[in-house]
């Protein structure tokens, strides 16, 4: 099978956010079981805090109040924010859109391999969603 070259720039931002969930999932598993969580229910109650829209979704909007972003960052999380798609019953649509662009922005950085970037915004996430749970 033959591989095709991606070209994330162009990728949709839903594509990017699908790619960005599962990524940001994996940092936080792998977060909370070194930080000593091995009960699964523990783990799952524990990894909500992190990847429930809410918390990503403030998570981005501090990124942006404190112009943590570069101008092509904010292209995707503006793309991502944009997006239309299906809004779950149990958030908004303003937080399920922001929730949205913080996993494009990952997607976008897993994808294009900036893998130093990528754990850059992942270390801060997950520093200001535990500073805001205290």
């Amino acid at each position: 099978m033959t591989e095709k070259k991606l070209d994330v720039k162009q990728m949709k931002s839903l594509t990017l956010a699908y790619m960005g969930d599962v990524i940001y999932d994996k940092y936080i598993r792998e977060y909370l079981i070194q930080k000593g969580f091995v009960q699964p229910d523990q783990l799952h109650h524990k990894a909500v805090e992190f990847v429930a829209a809410t918390s990503q979704s403030k998570v981005l909007k501090t990124w942006l109040s404190e112009e943590f972003l570069d101008d092509e960052e904010s292209g995707v999380v503006r793309r991502g924010r944009n997006a239309k798609s299906r809004v779950p019953k149990n958030t908004d649509v303003m937080t399920y859109r922001y929730s949205t662009a913080f996993e494009a922005l990952l997607g976008f950085h897993y994808l294009t391999g900036n893998n130093e970037r990528l754990e850059q915004l992942i270390h801060h996430a997950i520093q200001n969603t535990e500073e805001r749970s205290r």
